[in-house]
Parts: structure tokens; sequence; C-alpha cells
């Protein structure tokens, strides 16, 4: 008999509804789990008490029963990764400044999915303000990866990657700016899911209109996992004007499409531009195999661009989108002496920021995006690794050179993730194995914009035809 911490979210959905098993019952395995796992692995935090757990678990089943039940998540537990707003459960950023900030109000995407019946049983954990792949901070301490806790789990959605790995919850959220849903699910075995932006919007903020490099989104063990909690997570909102207000055809059966005949383009290392650990590479032109077996065609020419420029306009408007936010705290000595030196780089260099210089931030952004429509007029998808490094020992703060090369920042060895934030694009990471010492890595399969559902049946597909969907780490 399969344990219930081992069925997908959707499958403990289908359990619930014919009655097989009670939401106490799903309730109390996780429980256990974390009870067993999440002290070594610390990927939930800010957890909630058991016994409230159990209760709302009580009430989802009683509604089952009365045929009153709030919506397809009735009854699941969920860990809400800790830069989402959640109302009465501590959020704080992982940053000290907010230890014990009790926002007053859900986030949209937070809001939906406790408005569909799932349970929070807390948070997980990420780098101070989601900033960098290696989810430590000085409120929680570090998440050690799921498939062997020596190792960074990656971030900044690396407690939700550990907490979906190790079983400890069917269903975890994340966010991504510059990777922080696909490296940590690369990380950890994982498929992560970048939507299209706009896809699922996001409040409470101060500016709608400018913030367009991050977004929220699922992780899971399975792509259906992806699109159960990315259907109730995306839909347009009056208060987010650029919003999508297209349904996208978010539904199973797109899982089933056919894929034969699709046209992919591997990029590689840009030319040249990126540098990678030695490894990535090669079992990612392995996992090419698979599509080509699937009936895709793989091309092999990367467009012509100044990926420089691009990378220094997206640092331009990381500035921008960091700094505007803490500004009036960074203008506080008190304040700044509790950030980290990472968070302190980003306000200073929005202290830098002019007009001129953000103006052409835009102009590279834009020239960007009309190369690769280019591109997808002739291609559905491309690929590129999702990491250039394997994990690396909890201890560092983050690489400082990669295959040789010298880092100028502490996320320059995650440019690689770049390319899908600045497009917009939805961006699924799937797993492409393992190296010699056992660290697991993925491949990024970035559509055009707005082809959310087309890029994850290709994630669903390349999943059919590969193991790693049913691979536990060794604790499970």
């Amino acid at each position: 008999m399969v344990a219930l911490h081992q069925h997908s979210a959707p499958g403990l959905a289908r359990l619930l509804a014919r009655g097989a098993v009670s939401a106490v019952e799903v309730m109390r395995a996780f429980q256990a789990r974390i009870a067993a796992l999440n002290p070594r692995h610390n990927a939930i935090i800010s957890q909630v008490a058991p016994d409230v757990a159990l209760a709302a678990a009580r009430a989802s089943d009683r509604r089952r029963k009365a045929g009153t039940l709030l919506g397809p998540l009735d009854g699941l537990p969920i860990a809400f990764k800790d830069t989402t707003p959640t109302k009465g459960l501590r959020t704080t950023w992982g940053s000290p400044l907010f230890r014990d900030h009790v926002p007053a109000a859900d986030s949209i995407a937070a809001g939906r999915v406790r408005a569909a019946g799932a349970i929070p049983v807390g948070k997980t954990n990420v780098p101070e303000f989601g900033l960098g792949s290696h989810s430590y901070n000085q409120v929680f301490g570090v998440t050690r990866n799921a498939w062997n806790p020596a190792l960074s789990a990656g971030g900044s959605s690396g407690g939700a990657a550990v907490a979906m790995a190790l079983r400890l919850v069917p269903l975890a959220d994340g966010s991504d700016m510059g990777g922080s849903l696909r490296n940590p699910a690369a990380w950890n075995n994982l498929f992560g899911f970048r939507p299209s932006q706009g896809r699922v919007p996001f409040f409470p903020t101060e500016d709608v209109y400018s913030s367009q490099l991050g977004t929220e989104g699922p992780m899971g063990r399975t792509v259906a996992d992806l699109l159960f909690l990315l259907a109730v997570q995306a839909g347009a909102d009056a208060r987010v004007p650029l919003a999508l207000r297209d349904e996208a055809g978010l539904r199973p059966a797109g899982l089933r499409a056919p894929v034969a005949g699709r046209r992919l383009l591997w990029l590689g290392d840009l030319d040249g531009h990126l540098t990678f650990e030695p490894g990535v590479l090669p079992l990612c032109e392995k996992a090419l195999g698979v599509f080509r077996a699937l009936g895709c065609s793989v091309g092999r020419k990367a467009p012509r661009l100044d990926w420089e420029a691009v990378w220094q306009a997206f640092i331009q408007q990381r500035h921008y989108e960091v700094g505007g936010k803490l500004n009036a705290r960074f203008a506080d000595p008190a304040q700044r002496a509790l950030m980290k030196p990472e968070l302190v780089w980003e306000m200073e260099g929005f202290r830098r920021l002019d007009a001129a210089r953000l103006y052409q931030a835009n102009v590279v952004r834009s020239g960007l995006a009309q190369a690769f429509a280019a591109v997808f007029e002739t291609h559905d998808a491309v690929l590129l690794p999702t990491a250039q490094v394997f994990p690396f020992a909890v201890e560092q703060h983050w690489p400082a050179e990669v295959g040789g090369r010298a880092m100028d920042s502490y996320h320059r060895w995650m440019e690689v993730t770049v390319l899908a934030t600045m497009l917009g694009s939805p961006c699924a990471t799937v797993p492409v194995g393992f190296d010699a010492a056992g660290r697991p890595m993925g491949m990024q399969v970035i559509g055009r914009p707005g082809a959310d559902m087309a890029t994850l049946g290709l994630a669903a597909a390349y999943e059919r035809a590969t193991p790693f969907a049913g691979m536990a780490p060794a604790e499970d």
C-alpha cells in the first residue's frame, strides 16, 4: 500500500473525494513527516501548532460530509514561502527587521489557495529578502538539501523545495525573480514553474506597474502537481492592472497533448558567455535525447546578442525593484546594520540609479523581447541548464568562481536563469539526473510569453519519459 505522503497532490485530492481517506488522516501523516525530518533539514519554519492544523482538517472533513467544500485543495496541507504575506501567520522575509511580523492580509495567491481549502502548516525558509540561491538567514538558520544535508537547498524557495522533496507537504508555493523557483527545484530533483509574467498577480505591493521581474508560482514532485496549484493561483485581479486576463487553458488534459514535431532550441552556454561547473552541461545534453526520442527537433544555434548588456539591464531593474521597497529602512543606520551584505549591495546600486540608466535597461530588455519574438516564430521553446553549479556546501554563502571564472556579484553564478525572467516567459525546470557525487541538476524549458500550458505539456511529456519523478531521497 502506498503511504499517504507518497501520493501526488492531485492523487490525494482524488482519495479525499472518494472518501478513501480523511483530511485528518492526511494531516497526521504529513505532521509525522515534519516531526521526523524537518529538524535535520529546517525546511518548514513558523509552524502552525499541530492541534490548530488538525482542527482545520476536521473542519474540512465536516465540509466534505455536508457537500460544502471550499475548492479543489480542501483538506490538503500546504506550506507558504516566507516571502509570501499570510494573514495571521508570521512572515519574516528571513530578516531580523521582520522577526515578529504578522501580516494583516494574505497575498493574492496565498488568499486564493486558502480560499480553495488548503490548510497551512507553516512557512518555508528563504534567504534574507529572497536574495541569492542559498536559503539561510539570521532568523531561522540554514535549510539543508533533501538529497544531502551537507549541501545547499538552493533558493530563494529553498525551504519549499526541500519540503516537497522530503514529502513534508503535498503542496508548496514559491516565487521567482532570478531563478528562485527554478534553482532549488533543480537542486532537489523536482519540477518548478515560473509562470508567464502576470499569470499569477502579486498584491499587496506599492508598485503594481513597474515591478515586472518577479512572480509567484508552484513547485512539485510532478508536473501535475504544478498545474494543480497553478490553476488556483492564476487569474486576473483588478488591483493588478498588468495581470494577464486570458485563461491560459490550465487543464489537466493539456498535459497529455502530443509533443512530436515540437521545435526546440538548445542555447547551451550562450556561445561561451556563461561558464559552468564541470558536469552540468553533459547532463543537460544527455536530456536533449529524451526530447528527440519524443519526436521533437532540437536545434543548436543561439541568437547573437550582447548577453552582457542583458545581464547589466537585469541588474539595474533588480536594483530598482529591491531597493525601492527597502530604501526608507536602509536610510536608518540601525536597520541598515541588520541587513546582509548582499542586500546592502542591492541598496547601494539602487541609490546610484538614474532615469537614463533605468531607461537604457528597459531598451535592452525590449530588444531582447524582439529578438526572441523572432526565435519563437520558428521554435516552440528554448532550453538552457537551470543552474551553472551543482549544490555546494551549506557553509559557503555563494560561489566566488565558476569554471575558473571569478563571479563579480553574489548572484552572477545564477545568470543562466535571467533570460526567462527578462522575457516574462513561462519556464519549467525539469530534472536531468545526478552527477557522480549524487548532486541533482535540472534544465529549463522556456516557452513563448503566454504559452504556459504548452510549456507544461512539454515538461509533462519529458517527465513520462524519464525516471526522476519516481525517485526520492534516502530518508523517504
